[in-house]
């Protein structure tokens, strides 16, 4: 498909409401032993699962009837489909949903798939966002978490994507890795930063239930860091982004001045979204939706026309849930006014009380009327949200 016919081709959306549109592609080359997101390792399917996906797009297209502001192609590794396959579900996006003057549209990618053919295939195609999954940049760690590629693959990943034109590429990070330093953490920052990535996502190692990661650590094989050594890595972290000039927007994800991203922010304010393919979520506002996590059931179910989901719809104290375990977590916090409208007297009341606490432990602050972390909270923020929650 034609890049440029794609970004321009596009209705007037002055004055209407954002969504967004995320593509599951659940295919990888090797399965990492921390992962606990659906994915498989026989590509056999892929054809089948491009068109099976393609035809979701088709008959979901009344799901979200606002303007698309973001596409987000993740998985597995989206890029292990081939040129003509990402094309392909690009081109039916764009011939059954109204697409902004702007989007962005992202595509996450491992650092050995990224050669400089595939970047440059990449390039042909309306992908203008590049989350390269990077972990580690000590190669001793990057081999226990099972990765596929080097410290030096991944330097050169970014490198080769930003010589080809991608100037808005973020890299994804894992702290707390086992048996690892503070001095190994801080030289795969030094790198890190040192490659000018526009964001950077920094995500807390978790022992996920039914990984290769959690039955090692089960097995006595692998020992979790303590929590102090947790802690004074997540802060190295944030003290070493904001000198190098990060915001850090929501307390996992780091973006240079207007790099945030669009697409993960639309998750924690409350914007609509389509979620396509097997195990992908949607979220229309009242309900959530999510697919079959098993590609040849997805596959069945698209081609006999009876696709196989789930729904659950959401009362007001399910929504007022969701807002603490979203927005709290963003430097934007809670707007109070915005609040009150939306969950009434009721639920303020019982906001403040259970935050006052907080509030006077210098966990939590009320500046221009918004209630936010403080940075001392970031470090037990999944305390407080879990006093803040409504049972």
């Amino acid at each position: 498909m034609n890049k440029n016919s794609y970004l321009r081709n596009k209705s007037d959306t002055k004055n209407r409401l954002m969504a967004g549109i995320y593509i599951h592609i659940p295919f990888c080359k090797r399965r990492c032993r921390y992962c606990a997101f659906y994915s498989s390792t026989n590509s056999t399917l892929q054809a089948q699962y491009v068109k099976a996906l393609c035809r979701e797009l088709e008959s979901r297209r009344q799901y979200i009837n606002e303007t698309v502001e973001t596409i987000y192609f993740g998985g597995g590794t989206p890029t292990t489909l081939s040129q003509a396959q990402l094309g392909a579900i690009l081109d039916t996006i764009s011939k059954n949903y109204s697409i902004s003057n702007n989007p962005e549209i992202t595509i996450e990618a491992n650092p050995d798939d990224l050669t400089i053919e595939k970047i440059s295939e990449m390039r042909t195609l309306p992908f203008n966002r590049l989350s390269i999954g990077i972990q580690s940049l000590n190669d001793a760690r990057l081999a226990e978490l099972g990765r596929r590629h080097t410290a030096r693959q991944a330097i050169e990943a970014v490198k080769n994507a930003q010589d080809a034109g991608f100037n808005n590429i973020s890299i994804d990070l894992m702290f707390a890795l086992p048996s690892s330093t503070l001095k190994e953490w801080e030289e795969t920052l030094a790198h890190a930063t040192a490659l000018c990535p526009t964001h950077i996502s920094a995500y807390n190692l978790t022992y996920e239930e039914g990984t290769a990661l959690y039955n090692s650590m089960r097995q006595g094989k692998v020992t979790p860091l303590s929590e102090e050594e947790n802690v004074e890595q997540f802060e190295r972290l944030i003290d070493t982004l904001a000198t190098c000039g990060y915001r850090q927007y929501e307390i996992s994800n780091f973006a240079l001045p207007g790099y945030e991203s669009r697409h993960n922010s639309s998750y924690w304010h409350d914007i609509p979204y389509l979620g396509a393919g097997a195990s992908a979520h949607s979220y229309d506002g009242d309900s959530r939706q999510w697919n079959i996590a098993d590609i040849k059931l997805y596959i069945e179910g698209i081609e006999n026309g009876c696709p196989d989901f789930e729904i659950e719809h959401l009362s007001t104290a399910d929504k007022y849930n969701e807002t603490i375990l979203t927005r709290l977590r963003t430097a934007d916090g809670i707007p109070l006014a915005w609040f009150v409208q939306k969950f009434g007297n009721k639920l303020y009341d019982y906001l403040l009380n259970s935050a006052k606490p907080h509030i006077s432990h210098k966990k939590l602050v009320i500046e221009d009327d918004r209630l936010t972390l403080t940075k001392e909270g970031i470090f037990i923020s999944d305390a407080i949200i879990r006093d803040l929650i409504y049972i």
